[in-house]
């Protein structure tokens, strides 16, 4: 566990403590387990990071859940570990907490992967949490899954004001027709950010599980 000041993450590391540094950041109701195939792929060549995020897995619940929030525990745990700058990856809700990441504090990141990242446009249909959901014994908090679906259903504006401020070099990844986000809302953002390469794996959401060797082709490519 990282104490980052009042957060304790849970965080797996792999790879050689010199190499380059690789932040991935996981989707909602995961945790930095989700990551374990293109993990132990990154650490031949890069130190890797796959926090909990808060809400997640063995890091702690909170008061409070938004993806600025999330933004700045992965800030500060960049700092406790002493990373000025890193590649991200981040999946899903984890692909919106990496391009927060990376348009408010470009100076961080040297890299930008993007898997299915969610657009800044209503979700549709949008979502809200059951009482059923709610009574369902789960390794994260359904008051964290509540707070992501509010700012899922109504996205704020400003967030494609932080995709144009990317300076990184960005890939993301598409999941194609078999995905429940909006493709071209998708193809919009890569638009939107000035360095950004687009690739559609027809794989649905999943990418990296569904099909692990052409996200790890695609993504070796990049960052070679």
């Amino acid at each position: 566990m990282i104490d980052i000041g009042g957060v304790r993450l849970a965080c797996r590391v792999a790879g050689v403590e010199t190499a380059p540094p690789v932040v991935l950041l996981h989707a909602l109701g995961e945790d930095g387990s989700a990551w374990a195939g293109p993990m132990r792929r990154l650490a031949a060549k890069r130190r890797v990071y796959a926090p909990d995020l808060r809400g997640h897995g063995k890091s702690d619940r909170c008061a409070e859940y938004s993806f600025e929030l999330m933004r700045d525990d992965v800030l500060g745990l960049l700092d406790a570990l002493g990373l000025d700058r890193v590649t991200v990856v981040g999946h899903s809700m984890g692909a919106v907490v990496a391009y927060l990441l990376a348009g408010g504090r470009p100076e961080r990141v040297d890299r930008l992967v993007l898997e299915e990242p969610p657009p800044p446009v209503p979700a549709d249909p949008p979502r809200t949490l059951t009482d059923e959901e709610r009574a369902e014994p789960a390794p994260f908090d359904w008051e964290m899954v509540a707070a992501i679906r509010r700012q899922r259903n109504d996205p704020d504006p400003a967030h494609w004001d932080l995709l144009a401020a990317i300076a990184a070099p960005t890939l993301i990844v598409a999941g194609g027709a078999a995905s429940h986000l909006p493709q071209e809302a998708i193809a919009r953002m890569a638009r939107v950010i000035p360095d950004c390469r687009l690739v559609t794996v027809d794989a649905g959401h999943l990418v990296h599980e569904a099909r692990p060797e052409e996200f790890a082709a695609h993504v070796d490519a990049f960052l070679a």
